[in-house]
Order: C-alpha cells, then sequence, then structure tokens
C-alpha cells in the first residue's frame, strides 16, 4: 500500500489537493509537506532561481491545515503525484518517492514576526496582472527555455513601488495560488531578512532586505 498522511477531513484533504494543482504548474511543480502537533503545512515555490546567474526571486507560497495529531513528518514531493482514493477519503495518497528542491532547504522562520502594516487584496490583484501581461508582451516569438527564464526573472524580480517595495513576483503567487479574494487587506509581516504577506487563504513569504513603510491594515468591506 502507499504511504498516507491523514488530514483533519475530507474538507482539509480536498484543499490540499486543490494546493498541489495549483501549484504543479508553477515553477518545479514541487511541494514540501510537514506535518507537526495537528497542522500540515504545505510550501511550494512559484518563483526559485535555477542556477547561479538566474536572478528569478525565492516567493514562496504556504497553506496550513488540519491534520491527525499524530502526524508528523517533512518531506517534498511532485505535487502532481499527491491523490486520494475518494471524495470522503480524509487521506492523501504519497508517491513512492520523494523529490529534492534546492528551495525547500532553507525554512522561513515559524515565530517573532512583526507587523508592518498590510496591502489591500485589490493592490495584489492588479499588480499581478500587470506582471502577467508585462511578461507576455515582453516575449519574442518562439522563445527558448532560457530566453523565458530571463525575461520572467527581469519582471517578476522587479522591486514594485505598489508592493511597498516587494518583488512584483510576490503579488503573482498570492494570485497563481488563488490567495486573494474579497476585499480583504493581507498583513505584511518581517522577521529578519524575511517578508511575509498573510491572506485568509494562505501566505506568501519573500526572502529579502526587510520591507518597511508599508501602508496600515484598513477595512475595505465586511468579512
Amino acid at each position: 500500500m502507499s504511504p498516507r498522511l491523514l488530514l483533519a477531513d475530507p474538507h482539509a484533504a480536498s484543499d490540499a489537493l486543490t494546493f498541489a494543482g495549483r501549484t504543479r504548474a508553477l515553477g518545479d511543480g514541487a511541494v514540501r509537506l510537514r506535518a507537526a502537533a495537528g497542522v500540515l503545512v504545505m510550501t511550494s515555490a512559484p518563483l526559485a532561481p535555477r542556477g547561479l546567474f538566474d536572478r528569478t526571486p525565492t516567493v514562496l507560497a504556504m497553506r496550513m491545515l488540519q491534520a491527525d495529531p499524530e502526524l508528523e513528518c517533512d518531506l517534498v514531493v511532485d505535487a502532481s503525484a499527491l491523490d486520494r482514493e475518494d471524495a470522503s477519503s480524509s487521506a492523501l495518497i504519497l508517491p513512492e518517492s520523494a523529490v529534492s528542491a534546492p528551495w525547500a532547504g532553507v525554512s522561513p522562520p515559524r515565530g517573532s514576526w512583526e507587523a508592518r502594516g498590510g496591502l489591500a487584496a485589490s493592490v495584489l490583484a492588479s499588480r499581478a496582472q500587470y506582471g502577467i501581461a508585462a511578461v507576455a508582451d515582453a516575449m519574442p516569438v518562439d522563445p527558448g527555455e532560457d530566453i523565458v527564464r530571463e525575461v520572467r526573472a527581469a519582471i517578476w524580480g522587479e522591486p514594485d513601488d505598489a508592493l511597498g517595495g516587494l518583488p512584483l513576483g510576490a503579488a503573482f503567487a498570492a494570485f497563481a495560488l488563488g490567495f486573494i479574494g474579497g476585499e480583504e487587506a493581507g498583513r505584511v509581516l518581517i522577521n529578519g531578512p524575511w517578508t511575509r504577506i498573510t491572506l485568509d487563504r494562505g501566505h506568501v513569504v519573500v526572502r529579502g532586505p526587510a520591507r518597511v513603510g508599508m501602508t496600515d491594515v484598513r477595512s475595505t468591506g465586511s468579512r
């Protein structure tokens, strides 16, 4: 029998597969699964450099789900290989073997985050859509893989004033993973070189200079 991860209920299992399905088309398609104390943390890298001279920023996406209190694991698998037996199952079926992902070797801190204001979901969505259009416009006809990566690195790695200096790729990650919903304001937090945007549906984490000057979190509508 294939190894399994037991989550809290079928809804959590469905949520996990939704995250995996969205992330397998981004970056290297790998997902890190870390579970302890009843929580499964799923992490992927929608953007990450490949090679010494690749300027693509490392942008991580994280989704936290309730899991079996006895579940403990830390492994990286191919997101497309995750499955479950049927819609009523609370268990994820794992592939027979793990994969390696360079970005998984460095983990964001788990605590001691300091609030630094917020970003409206509408800003994240509009900057992501701007970046997607900019990438499409900058692509030549029939580009090779190297050209594709160079264009994406230049656009997604650019510090964006509307995002308080965070790379434009942070908005892309939140948009592509389905973290943006409604009129919420994402909280911005820092811990040393790490910056995190926390939304109701997930977290986007960027490693780089500490960000300052973010606008205050403000209410944008009823919740």
